[in-house]
């Protein structure tokens, strides 16, 4: 575990916060089987729409809250493997932003394309990662099979699984492959540049979507 913490610092502040979310909602719901329905902090934090406007941080804070035992377990089982290797190659404050942008830019998809549909789950952000794995295997020179595999069979999950956001998985998945041209080139400012333009793109479609502008 100590070694983890070394090589990957920022994912495990993201699981404990997406943990530490979930049981939050488990003590304020008085139960561990559905603890999502009986917790105001759960429904203060999921991303819904119409309540968007009023409530902005909703795009980010969705990302950390889970619905049940089992969603945030697969959530973080996957994140701790696949993130730590895209942290590991990105280096921890490049992943960070990353993958706040990633939260974001599957928020602003789910806006668009699934308004009135209430969403949480750490899965968008979690495609984006499947997305920068691809380009971690391709700059390490290895074989891209297993990454594309990982990524095709998951998109495949998200369209026959029940209670799945389609849309929050394809938003996060576009989200990493439009940061994947810039986070693998050699020179850090182009690997800024990008987290800039992708993340500005991701908070604007966001921004509008949910009327912050009128």
């Amino acid at each position: 575990m100590k070694n983890y913490l070394r090589s990957a610092p920022v994912t495990v502040v993201f699981m404990v916060l997406c943990i530490g979310a979930w049981l939050a909602t488990a003590v304020q719901g008085r139960t561990l089987a559905t603890p999502y329905y009986e917790s105001s902090l759960a429904q203060d934090w999921t991303l819904w729409g119409p309540d968007a406007a009023a409530h902005p941080a909703m795009v980010l804070t969705a990302g950390f809250m889970h619905l049940d035992a089992g969603h945030v377990l697969v959530n973080m089982v996957m994140l701790l493997f696949v993130g730590r290797e895209v942290e590991r190659a990105l280096g921890s404050a490049l992943y960070a932003a990353a993958y706040l942008i990633s939260v974001v830019g599957s928020s602003a998809a789910v806006l668009w394309m699934d308004f009135d549909t209430p969403t949480v789950g750490a899965s968008g952000a979690l495609f984006a990662l499947m997305g920068l794995l691809i380009g971690v295997y391709r700059s390490r020179g290895l074989d891209l099979r297993a990454p594309i595999v990982l990524v095709v069979a998951n998109v495949i999950y998200s369209f026959v699984a029940e209670n799945v956001s389609v849309w929050g998985h394809l938003g996060g998945l576009l989200t990493g492959l439009l940061l994947a041209p810039f986070l693998f080139r050699k020179r850090t400012w182009l690997r800024w540049l990008g987290i800039w333009i992708i993340g500005v793109i991701a908070a604007v479609a966001a921004a509008l979507r949910a009327g912050l502008w009128g």
